[in-house]
């Protein structure tokens, strides 16, 4: 929106625009080849709809489910401008960079607790079906995160007494099911390696047997991206999740709802629109180009800017930083090189945690649509957390709905 329409919309002066946006109220770019400034609309729809609260109860409700509007107490953990903190006082980023594995963040997540030491191992679950007989009802290039909800949806039909509730045994369950998500990724094209990713050491591991990069340092990698994805407190697929658990539903529903909200192009599903976006520029000398005629045509370029992260997301640079370290000739990490520089150049917010995601799996030469998965095997660990925490509080999620009408002609 141009600062006119802003201001317009939002009832102000474009002096009290102006400090919204020194505030990481509204995100504004600069218009290439002008002194002119374009406002982020949904920002500023945002804030209109925070402003339009105060005028009641009826207008609070209406507004409490838009983006940003905190809905529910959770414990899980705490996003602030400087961070993200699981269980409100351990630093995302600082878990995934000293190494602790996925394994102790999820139990960590889970029960408060960090384990000590460090190292929790997980019991390697049993194949419930031959792997080859789901391979034949997947087409070959079925991306991996479609698989992953596919096959939520089987083991809860191969668990009799899924809704056996006992705590140790729901975290058991829950234990398995992350495991199979990590070894099943590979199922469509290689059902082969399914069984031998099952049997790895870890969540981590078996990703990296599952799609044949089966060295240290790549597991490691990995463990650091499932680190840094296992939880962002109130996202679209954790509320989800939250909601289907509200309802009395199985572990394996609740999952399944937050894979369903995951795929969006709005959520999870931005880490296939940056993949396609480095297949549109190709090579890193056409990164100018092709960024420059998106934002002419009023494109938006997938992957950058949070509206939480005003001055960028903490976890996106080690991510980046992992990829250029791992390998930085890959042609996938070269050309996203390239489009972080024209847009940084360009003036435009922060890499998200998305870009980081396509980085890595490209410098692990993972097959398309990997980076979504990594994505949602590590939220897989935050939504469980979450699910346990709604039923702890009983209550049912259950919104009102206010009548507004058909449109008048």
């Amino acid at each position: 929106m141009s600062a006119k329409e802003a201001a317009t919309l939002l009832r102000v002066k474009r002096a009290t625009l102006y400090t919204y946006v020194s505030r990481g109220l509204v995100r504004c770019v600069p218009v290439q080849g002008t002194k002119e400034n374009r406002y982020a609309r949904a920002d500023v729809e945002r804030l209109k709809t925070r402003h339009d609260a105060r005028a009641g109860h009826a207008a609070v409700a209406a507004g409490a489910l838009r983006w940003g509007e905190p809905v529910i107490d959770s414990a899980v953990s705490r996003v602030e401008p400087q961070g993200l903190a699981y269980r409100g006082r351990h630093s995302a980023v600082v878990l995934a960079t000293e190494g602790r594995s996925f394994e102790d963040v999820a139990e960590l997540l889970w029960s408060g607790t960090l384990p000590e030491p460090p190292g929790t191992k997980w019991r390697a679950p049993r194949a419930p079906f031959p792997p080859s007989t789901l391979a034949k009802l997947l087409p070959k290039g079925a991306p991996p995160a479609k698989v992953l909800a596919t096959l939520v949806t089987l083991l809860a039909t191969r668990d009799a007494v899924r809704f056996a509730l006992p705590p140790e045994q729901e975290l058991e369950r829950a234990r398995a099911l992350l495991r199979h998500l990590a070894a099943w990724v590979c199922v469509p094209r290689a059902p082969e390696r399914v069984t031998r990713a099952l049997r790895a050491r870890t969540v981590s591991a078996s990703l990296a047997v599952a799609w044949d990069v089966a060295s240290p340092r790549a597991q490691a990698m990995l463990d650091r991206a499932l680190v840094l994805c296992a939880d962002h407190e109130l996202n679209v697929s954790t509320f989800a999740a939250r909601v289907t658990a509200s309802s009395g539903s199985d572990l394996y529903a609740c999952v399944g709802a937050g894979m369903a909200a995951l795929s969006g192009t709005q959520h999870g599903g931005a880490c296939d629109r940056v993949e396609a976006l480095l297949t549109e520029v190709g090579a890193p000398e056409r990164a100018r180009e092709v960024v420059s005629e998106r934002l002419r045509t009023g494109a938006l370029v997938p992957g950058f800017g949070h509206r939480l992260y005003p001055a960028g997301d903490p976890r996106t640079p080690c991510l980046i930083q992992a990829a250029r370290e791992l390998k930085p000739d890959a042609p996938g990490v070269r050309v996203a090189s390239a489009v972080l520089e024209v847009m940084r150049k360009a003036g435009h917010p922060a890499p998200s945690m998305e870009v980081g995601l396509v980085m890595l799996s490209k410098a692990l030469g993972l097959p398309v649509g990997a980076a979504s998965a990594v994505f949602a095997v590590g939220r897989a660990a935050g939504w469980v957390a979450h699910i346990l925490e709604q039923r702890d509080q009983g209550h049912l999620l259950r919104p009102r709905a206010r009548y507004v009408g058909p449109p008048t002609s």
